[in-house]
């Protein structure tokens, strides 16, 4: 099944070498797969994973290739094995577009499992273009009442925090912390807020504390005050790091109540070094996750239309793209940076 709107050709904005401005790029995405749909981008959210795939700082990137992995479009053709799907419906893709689905990791729905899971900009062409591929199942509906001109970061952002909360299990009773105020953390204090959590910003500067309210944190803590610190040990059940910097371990590690865990969604650059007493003696536990399944993709978009939240998103045409990384680059952007197709 298709449209009439098929294109011999997909035309983006390519990274060619680490740092580069990106460049216009014109390939032949091929014929489309029995269980692809292609979305026709309306709008693609830029995420620091793409300024670090950008700029080679995994070591993963093959030049040139199209970034962008927070797309929001409509379908525009379906191939023949499409389920569930249909023509002119708004979707969102993220990280990933698509799996092998039949691993025991995809069959218990952790699709983002998958050791063959494909990654929409490692090794493959992204959103920051007209159109994108993806296997259906990744292509997640939006639902009615959120603006798709704002929901695009929730596809990787908003995934990446919301996830933890349905794995672990977070109850409405406990007390959560959230280590860094950006584009992962805002959604996380917004989230948690709606939860019913009582929730702790922490940040390494206080200016930020009023924002942090805004936001949906009942206490706000400078991560570098040890009095603060000190003060609120021992406290907390989980503690959700969305910061990408070294930060002192031991004492967030010492907010937590016994059983607490101190889980990582930000790409923290260095080593953390903890010693096994930091964990044993009152049963703490340290651990990481990715974006969401599919599954949970929904679910969390279905809570943000039932509570009305949304990224706090700056706008920028596509064909300002390069203004818009350096924006990002500066680290001016409140939280996230949102490329409009149209312009």
């Amino acid at each position: 099944m298709s449209s009439s709107a098929e294109l011999a050709t997909f035309t983006g904005w390519a990274a060619t070498a680490p740092k580069a401005p990106l460049e216009r790029l014109s390939y032949d995405p091929g014929p489309l797969g029995a269980e692809e749909v292609e979305v026709a981008v309306e709008y693609c959210g830029i995420c620091h994973s793409d300024q670090s795939m950008i700029d080679n700082e995994w070591g993963n990137a093959r030049y040139p290739f199209i970034p962008g992995h927070e797309v929001v479009g409509r379908i525009v053709r379906l191939g023949e094995q499409v389920r569930s799907l249909e023509l002119g419906q708004r979707v969102g893709i993220g990280w990933y577009k698509g799996s092998c689905m039949h691993c025991g990791s995809c069959m218990e729905g952790s699709h983002q499992l998958c050791r063959s899971v494909k990654p929409t900009i490692v090794g493959s062409h992204g959103g920051f273009a007209d159109r994108l591929r993806a296997h259906w199942a990744w292509a997640v509906p939006l639902p009615a009442g959120l603006d798709p001109a704002l929901v695009g970061p929730l596809f990787c952002a908003g995934s990446t925090v919301f996830s933890p909360l349905l794995e672990f299990d977070i109850k409405p009773t406990d007390r959560v912390g959230v280590v860094g105020i950006g584009g992962l953390g805002h959604l996380a204090l917004r989230f948690l807020n709606a939860w019913g959590c009582e929730v702790t910003a922490f940040t390494s500067s206080l200016n930020k504390q009023d924002e942090a309210k805004r936001l949906g944190a009942h206490k706000v803590v400078a991560s570098t005050d040890s009095a603060a610190m000190k003060a609120i040990a021992g406290s907390l059940d989980f503690l959700l790091v969305t910061a990408s910097a070294d930060l002192d371990w031991i004492a967030l590690l010492g907010t937590l109540r016994g059983k607490g865990r101190l889980h990582f969604v930000g790409i923290v650059p260095s080593a953390i070094p903890v010693h096994v007493f930091n964990l044993i003696p009152q049963q703490k536990s340290l651990s990481g996750s990715p974006v969401g399944s599919p599954s949970s993709m929904a679910s969390m978009l279905e809570f943000c239309a039932r509570h009305q939240i949304l990224p706090q998103v700056e706008h920028f045409p596509m064909s300002q793209v390069n203004a818009a990384i350096d924006h990002l680059r500066s680290g001016k952007a409140r939280y996230r940076v949102v490329l409009d197709a149209s312009r």
